[in-house]
């Protein structure tokens, strides 16, 4: 399986990013996806799910940011604004964090949704990763990133993974 993304510059486009116009953005935070397009999806597929984890946040944050999970998509090219399709499970993001710590309201388009890479300090790699699965998974929308990993389990016909620098 393969995966691209069309970056401008060397760089995931502003657009989906840190700079996105406020059209594409909910409370302030980009959460419209950029689309990917996927090719040598294996035979079998029934599903893909998706991951866009920031590792470079480590020394900012004190761990990897999750921007992105969604589970159940259809077995096809990822269009952008993959959330506005209702075509999807979506998982909870890294700004669960605030939620948590920090008593803010939940809420889900934002904390379960897509949200664009914000780099504070320098251009990130974020890796997104794309699973072609045998199945639908048992999941609910708010899911966790365990909780993709551990009903993927044995399930996992192919996986994908590009890192998609995003400049600060």
């Amino acid at each position: 399986m393969k995966l691209n993304v069309t970056l401008e510059n060397q760089l995931l486009p502003d657009i989906y990013a840190k700079y996105a116009p406020d059209n594409y953005r909910t409370n302030g935070m980009p959460t419209v996806n950029f689309p990917v397009n996927i090719s040598d999806i294996p035979t079998g597929t029934i599903s893909l799910s998706v991951s866009l984890i920031d590792y470079d946040a480590v020394p900012v944050t004190g761990f990897p940011w999750i921007h992105w999970l969604a589970a159940n998509l259809p077995v096809t090219n990822i269009p952008e604004n993959l959330r506005a399709t209702g075509t999807a499970t979506f998982g909870t993001n890294s700004t669960w964090h605030n939620v948590q710590k920090m008593g803010e309201t939940a809420n889900p388009d934002i904390n379960q949704a897509y949200i664009g890479p914000m780099p504070p300090d320098k251009t990130h790699q974020y890796t997104l990763t794309v699973f072609a699965l045998d199945t639908k998974l048992d999941l609910q929308d708010g899911f966790f990133l365990n909780e993709l990993r551990n009903k993927s389990k044995n399930h996992v016909l192919a996986t994908a993974i590009l890192d998609l620098p995003a400049r600060a």
